[in-house]
């Protein structure tokens, strides 16, 4: 049963006052790519180089949160989108909250992404593709789950029976297969320095 008779109530403090108070601006930086690809390696990396600055942040895993406030949700394509909301909606209070958040998921549908993108304000959702060949995630496979995919023990598994569609325009591309961890952390904090963001 859905909620009724349900109000609003604002804050006296805006996101404003509180990314004045932090000398930064509190975008969603949204890494999207296959598993294996580096999400969470460049995602707890830049954490690390956003702390070291000075820059309130926090990050969002995929495993993370599939441990408590996901933890009811499977992987089917229902479920994976309800999954992304989910993650848009506390990513978006967290923009309010004046951090700089990072997310680290699959989120393997167009769709999904850009209602996330839609929820928050312009120039607040950074798409980061996470772009690695497939080939190579599979060399990976930190948790040995292609491994799993391929002989059938895990169905609906993202590149191999399921899609992954590629971001068609990322406000950033990081090729994990190509930079290493620090180039690529470089190439996302140029551009949040860039676009005046911290």
């Amino acid at each position: 049963m859905k909620s009724t008779n349900i109000t609003w109530h604002d804050s006296t403090v805006s996101k404003q006052d509180r990314q004045s108070m932090n000398d930064h601006k509190s975008p969603v930086i949204w890494f999207t790519g296959l598993s294996g690809s580096g999400k969470s390696t460049v995602s707890v990396a830049l954490e690390r180089a956003l702390h070291e600055r000075g820059i309130r942040s926090y990050r969002l895993d995929g495993d993370n949160v599939r441990h408590g406030l996901n933890k009811n949700l499977g992987f089917s394509p229902e479920d994976r989108t309800e999954n992304i909301r989910r993650i848009g909606e506390v990513a978006k209070l967290m923009n309010d909250a004046g951090l700089v958040t990072m997310t680290a998921f699959i989120s393997p549908y167009r769709e999904d992404r850009d209602q996330v993108r839609e929820l928050l304000g312009k120039g607040e959702f950074i798409e980061v593709f996470v772009k690695c060949s497939l080939e190579e995630c599979e060399k990976r496979d930190p948790k040995g789950l292609y491994q799993k995919a391929r002989s059938g023990e895990i169905k609906g598994f993202t590149g191999i029976d399921a899609p992954y569609e590629e971001p068609n325009s990322p406000e950033v591309v990081v090729e994990t297969d190509r930079q290493n961890l620090d180039e690529s952390v470089e190439t996302i904090i140029s551009y949040l320095v860039k676009q005046q963001l911290i």
